[in-house]
């Protein structure tokens, strides 16, 4: 009786697991996005660059230019911000615009500056602990389920404000 419910449970596990599979194949473009900023959530910069195609190109204004690959990407731009920011929380604001291959949304930014310094040249690069809580809206592209391009566009000025890196 034993060795019958084994079997179905592992029948379920081994079913449930390639419908996992194939939703995570077949997954929308919002759903992309949203395992991504779970990554960013979670502070798990490999997790959130799993999201992304390896050939990735990424925008961020603070940082100035475009990041090309998934591993200069995560090392210059996500661990970068999980690093100054560890508390940091990213949440997307109202409902997103998503086509077959894109999604725009505005999104919030917050956490407290108790790692390094987003500008390096300021007090040696130090943490200035204070809090952010800045808005700003996102470009995504997707191609077969990762992300090949992301812009991120936000008033830098007034987040190195917040930090007290400018008067």
């Amino acid at each position: 009786m034993h060795t019958g419910i084994t079997r179905r449970v592992a029948l379920l596990t081994v079913a449930g697991g390639m419908m996992l599979s194939a939703g995570s194949w077949a997954a929308t473009p919002l759903q992309v996005v949203q395992q991504y900023m779970a990554g960013w959530n979670a502070h798990d910069a490999n997790q959130a660059a799993m999201a992304m195609d390896p050939e990735v190109e990424y925008y961020d204004v603070t940082v100035g230019e475009s990041q090309y690959g998934v591993v200069v990407a995560r090392d210059n731009v996500i661990r970068f911000f999980m690093n100054s920011f560890p508390d940091l929380k990213w949440q997307m604001l109202d409902k997103p615009v998503v086509t077959k291959n894109e999604v725009v949304f505005r999104w919030r930014f917050t956490g407290t500056n108790t790692g390094p310094n987003i500008d390096s040249s300021i007090n040696e690069g130090k943490a200035t602990g204070k809090p952010i809580n800045f808005e700003g809206l996102s470009l995504v592209r997707i191609k077969n389920n990762k992300i090949v391009y992301q812009g991120d566009f936000y008033d830098a000025l007034s987040l190195n404000k917040q930090l007290g890196n400018i008067k």
